[in-house]
């Protein structure tokens, strides 16, 4: 379960388990910049994701992935016509030959939320709770 929970003014808190992330809004928004906004944070759940998926992917095929480094970066341009376009970028470390990075490449686009965000109807269902 997260929990949400504010801390003052737009700052809120993210508890996640045992981990504490926080989130505000620019100041030209009226927040503090005191965290990373919401987009942000969906943004680096597929960065993080990616990185994660290649790192294992690499160790169970024994390919000699050193470590990796991922830039996300959001193209606002199409939003408001329904496009949410994210581009993203590896450097893969390591000594890889082209045929063992262009099938990180492909593998990194089989992410759980690269999939997630791509091929999956998301239904949220927001309600209040009891006081």
């Amino acid at each position: 379960m997260i929990r949400i929970s504010t801390e003052s003014g737009l700052r809120h808190s993210i508890a996640i388990g045992e981990h504490l992330l926080h989130a505000d809004v620019p100041v030209e928004f009226g927040g503090d910049a005191s965290g990373p906004e919401p987009h942000d944070l969906f943004d680096a759940a597929l960065g993080a994701c990616k990185a994660l998926t290649l790192m294992l992917y690499a160790k169970q095929k024994g390919l000699p992935l050193e470590g990796l480094d991922v830039q996300v970066q959001r193209d606002d341009s199409e939003e408001r016509q329904g496009i949410y376009r994210l581009n993203v970028e590896l450097q893969l470390h390591g000594a890889l030959d082209d045929a063992q990075r262009q099938q990180l490449l492909r593998i990194a686009d089989k992410c759980p939320v690269h999939k997630l965000m791509t091929s999956t109807e998301v239904q949220i269902n927001t309600q209040l709770g009891s006081d």
